[in-house]
């Protein structure tokens, strides 16, 4: 299983690389923003992952998008298509690691089940539960909850013992209501209807907060842990590393990477060098891995 570690040198095994896999399209679509990422059908990720791989990436974090909605998620059919055909294509030559929320599934876009604007958290956790195991059945190394529900480390970490599962639970673990998700939004078909995330989601102000929730899900059993959005939570990554022992991470998200690609395309600076500073900066600041949208860009420099 991948061990993330901060070297003294940025490398291409620290870089995740995302991968967006819809339903229901002929073609690989355009993510407005995100350069030469793409929303793929299953045939065309297999062919971009492969590309990727000869450019020395390996980690791939996959993000599934059902063209069916559901109110109470229980149907994961594709996903699982998605993940095992990708899985038995490649095997152990990638590290498949899969975002496990219900924000792309669920007919009013947010990351839990909702019930009169509220979150039924038992209905969420039984959702997450069922699309995780459904994921690791797939082949998945690596379960990613972002939901930022309240115990669902704890809940996942329970279920896989009851199933014999040792998938390690990578925890967005400090995840903050973010005005920088827009592109990866668009992408996931995933924006919040009827009221925002911001009764689960961490207020960006509350560094405190932020700490505790990294704590906490170091305790109900993460095995690594993640600060959100990269550049504006840097200053939490080493303090959390110091405390949890665990390795940490961070995500540089959509927002961040099209603020770069706009520099570029504006000519207000030179894609490869504002990209190569913001990971290495993020790197300086402790990072483990980072998640970033062009760990395909970078990977044959490091």
């Amino acid at each position: 299983m991948k061990n993330f570690f901060n070297s003294n040198k940025l490398k291409a095994s620290n870089l995740i690389q995302p991968i967006f896999i819809e339903e229901g399209l002929k073609s690989k679509k355009v993510i407005k923003g995100l350069g030469v990422n793409y929303s793929h059908t299953i045939q065309s990720a297999k062919k971009t992952i492969s590309s990727d791989i000869k450019k020395g990436v390996k980690n791939f974090i996959f993000f599934i998008v059902p063209k069916t909605k559901q109110k109470k998620p229980e149907d994961f059919n594709f996903h699982y298509q998605s993940l095992s055909q990708i899985k038995k294509t490649f095997g152990k030559r990638i590290v498949m690691i899969v975002d496990t929320c219900l924000c792309s599934v669920t007919t009013d876009g947010h990351c839990g089940i909702t019930h009169k604007n509220k979150i039924n958290l038992k209905e969420t956790h039984k959702s997450l539960g069922i699309a995780a195991d459904t994921f690791i059945q797939a082949g998945a190394d690596i379960i990613a909850p972002s939901d930022m529900m309240k115990g669902t480390t704890r809940y996942l970490r329970s279920l896989f013992k009851k199933k014999k599962f040792k998938t390690p639970i990578m925890s967005y673990s400090s995840k903050f209501f973010s005005s920088f998700y827009g592109p990866f939004r668009n992408a996931a078909k995933s924006s919040p209807k009827k009221f925002d995330r911001s009764s689960y989601q961490l207020p960006v102000h509350d560094r405190k907060k932020a700490i505790q929730s990294s704590l906490m899900n170091a305790k109900q059993g993460a095995s690594f842990l993640m600060v959100k959005p990269g550049i504006t939570s840097i200053d939490l990554i080493r303090e959390i590393k110091n405390k949890t022992k665990l390795p940490t991470g961070a995500y540089q998200v959509s927002g961040e990477y099209a603020s770069l690609q706009y520099l570029a395309k504006n000519k207000l600076g030179d894609f490869s060098k504002l990209y190569k500073e913001s990971l290495l900066a993020i790197h300086r600041a402790g990072a483990d891995f980072i998640i970033t949208y062009g760990a395909r860009d970078i990977a044959k420099d490091l």
